[in-house]
């Protein structure tokens, strides 16, 4: 897929921290932001982060909301404490209106539902102060949400279908016909 947001020339500090807990997500969204110019250094777990944000503070970051060692809200406040300018996008795989309202008043300049397409992620990171992004242009079907989401948990799972039909509660064999497909656009 062509990029058709870059880091701006004029921006001096491209530097990224992206914190997720899920390791294809954040591999495969630290590989697409490195394609529009982002400096990615991407972690695991809230410790992690804040020794990011301690050694070299960025000048954005991608954060995970829940993770199995914190919140990434605790990541923002360290980051703002030491970076005041840093611009955060915090994303979740569990939205809501309190965590939205909560993300904001840490300090993040968006917050998205995951699966979350790069694109609209750095447009988040490279809006100006006070202006909001453009929704997306093509967003992405329920289709292909759900897709999206079967095939987060069968990766969680280890590519077992048995368990990820077992956590979704679904059908194995419903399971495997719609792991059979191509992916819905």
């Amino acid at each position: 897929m062509e990029s058709t947001t870059n880091v701006p020339d004029g921006v001096e500090d491209k530097n990224l921290l992206i914190l997720d807990d899920d390791a294809p997500f954040r591999t495969r969204l630290g590989r697409a932001m490195t394609q529009r110019g982002f400096l990615v250094s991407a972690v695991g777990t809230v410790l992690e982060a804040m020794d990011v944000a301690r050694l070299h503070t960025p000048a954005f970051a991608v954060l995970d909301m829940r993770l199995e060692d914190g919140s990434g809200l605790d990541v923002v406040e360290e980051l703002h404490r030491r970076r005041p300018e840093c611009r955060v996008v915090m994303l979740t795989g569990y939205g809501n209106i309190a965590t939205a309202v909560a993300a904001v008043k840490a300090g993040a300049v968006d917050y998205l539902s995951k699966p979350a397409d790069p694109d609209d992620i750095a447009k988040a990171l490279l809006a100006m102060p006070g202006e909001l992004p453009q929704p997306p242009e093509n967003p992405m079907s329920a289709d292909r949400v759900r897709w999206e989401h079967i095939q987060r948990v069968y990766e969680l799972c280890g590519h077992n279908v048995s368990e990820t039909a077992r956590r979704l509660n679904m059908h194995r064999r419903t399971l495997q016909r719609i792991l059979a497909k191509r992916a819905p656009r």
